[in-house]
């Protein structure tokens, strides 16, 4: 008789995944994907990159801080910055499964390119995506940054940590000025 388990099998790095990203700043949607890939995988790295095309609004030692904090109630979810390929990065972490949040079609040709380029740099590490909630489908860091130069609230779009570093952030910025 076949040995049957209510479990499937899980295979090299199933059971970790890595949610890669810039998260400058991190918002709801970031977190959002962070509770339900934690939910999903017995291990989540969250991997703080850079994007070398951008100037950055927050180091990313304070990115990683943040984060940190915000999933801290989540204890199988790491943060870790990285400065290599995303790829890389993920097997660093001994994963094999790279988690991705997907709010638009526009969101998913870019993700769908960057998918097959992955998978040509490394053919063992498979892309799982998880689409954004309606409510958070029109939240980017980008759409943040610029609610947060003109002094919007930012209540509906970021965790209280990550809107108390955000206002600490232009403060010091307006008195350089």
């Amino acid at each position: 008789m076949a040995n049957v388990s209510s479990q499937p099998p899980k295979w090299r790095g199933q059971d970790s995944a890595v949610y890669t990203g810039v998260f400058d700043p991190f918002h709801l949607g970031h977190l959002d994907i962070v509770k339900r890939g934690s939910r999903l995988y017995d291990r989540l790295v969250v991997g703080v990159g850079t994007n070398p095309e951008k100037k950055p609004f927050m180091l990313v030692e304070q990115r990683v801080q943040l984060i940190q904090k915000v999933v801290a109630p989540y204890p199988n979810v790491e943060v870790r910055p990285f400065t290599n390929l995303a790829v890389r990065f993920v097997r660093e972490m001994g994963a094999r499964i790279m988690l991705r949040g997907l709010r638009t079609l526009s969101d998913m040709e870019n993700e769908f390119t960057m998918s097959l380029t992955n998978l040509s740099l490394d053919s063992e590490i498979e892309t799982v995506f998880l689409m954004a909630r309606e409510e958070y489908s029109h939240i980017s860091s980008t759409l943040i940054r610029k609610i947060a130069s003109f002094e919007g609230d930012l209540d509906k779009f970021v965790p209280p940590e990550v809107k108390a570093a955000i206002l600490a952030h232009i403060r010091e910025e307006g008195e350089k000025k």
